[in-house]
């Protein structure tokens, strides 16, 4: 049965759903933007079978607390793992969706040593194809609006249901399968001040993500791109975009009956594609 943990890491306080014996390999699963650690409750406990799971909520979301020193993905990926070796947790699987798959990527790149694998789910990576391009696209307007200074928290704040929803509703493959309790947990953890801004900070950062890993270095850690069927957006150049950064060992998989929200829309299948990779590393799960 999953618990509830804060972990400090420095100044940092940071709260994590925990599930499993800390003898197994541990699974640390990242909540995206406008999301909280409630993204994955409904698949702790069968995850617990085969892994030490750890779903914190991001520095400052929900009930974290702490503002970390830059919103860069690198920075973010390191206070996680912190808290996560602060728990005990080894042979490190880090799996992240939306900004938490960029944070994924960070761990892979900047922090490979402290991890085995990672996994990035529904999102692109800062200066890896097809960044640009999906940047020009009206249909992703909101990145450089929650760029803006200050302009964003003066509009949401107070509405951050109605304007969660919104992405919600668009990026679901059925919006209905979105709980009314989950929307509402999501809202709540972005009602404080600091809260709201950390989120939109994580875009206000992206430039310099993009500037990081738009210089390839080799990457070895084994790597599953996964996403939604409800994206239509062929997958290949993302895969592209990941081995020209320098991944060498990348794997890809597509959930069918599903949009952004994996854990939500297609919970059993989310559950066996990370057994299956875990599975495929050799060390077996």
């Amino acid at each position: 049965m999953a618990e509830r943990v804060t972990i400090p890491v420095g100044r940092l306080n940071i709260a994590a759903s925990r599930a499993g014996d800390a003898k197994k390999p541990a699974l640390i699963l990242l909540h995206g933007w406008p999301h909280s650690r409630a993204l994955y409750d409904g698949v702790l406990d069968a995850l617990s079978v085969n892994f030490y799971v750890l779903a914190p909520d991001l520095p400052n979301i929900g009930d974290s607390n702490g503002a970390p020193s830059s919103a860069e993905k690198t920075v973010l990926a390191d206070v996680v793992l912190k808290a996560a070796e602060s728990a005990d947790a080894h042979d490190i699987l880090i799996a992240g969706l939306d900004v938490g798959g960029m944070v994924a990527f960070a761990a892979a790149r900047d922090h490979s040593e402290r991890i085995e694998a990672a996994v990035v789910m529904n999102t692109v990576i800062p200066g890896l194809d097809p960044w640009e391009k999906l940047l020009a696209d009206p249909r992703v307007w909101h990145f450089a609006f929650h760029k803006v200074a200050d302009l964003p928290e003066t509009l949401v704040t107070g509405r951050e249901r109605a304007y969660f929803d919104f992405f919600h509703d668009v990026l679901a493959g059925e919006a209905r399968r979105i709980p009314e309790a989950l929307r509402a947990d999501f809202a709540n953890a972005y009602s404080r001040p600091e809260a709201l801004k950390s989120g939109f900070d994580w875009y206000r950062a992206m430039t310099a993500d993009a500037c990081r890993n738009a210089k390839p270095t080799g990457i070895e850690k084994p790597l599953l791109y996964m996403r939604g069927d409800a994206d239509k957006r062929p997958i290949e150049p993302y895969l592209e975009g990941l081995k020209a950064a320098g991944v060498s060992n990348v794997h890809s998989r597509i959930i069918e009956g599903s949009g952004e929200l994996l854990p939500i829309e297609a919970p059993a299948e989310f559950i066996q594609a990370l057994r299956d990779f875990r599975a495929g590393l050799g060390t077996g799960v």
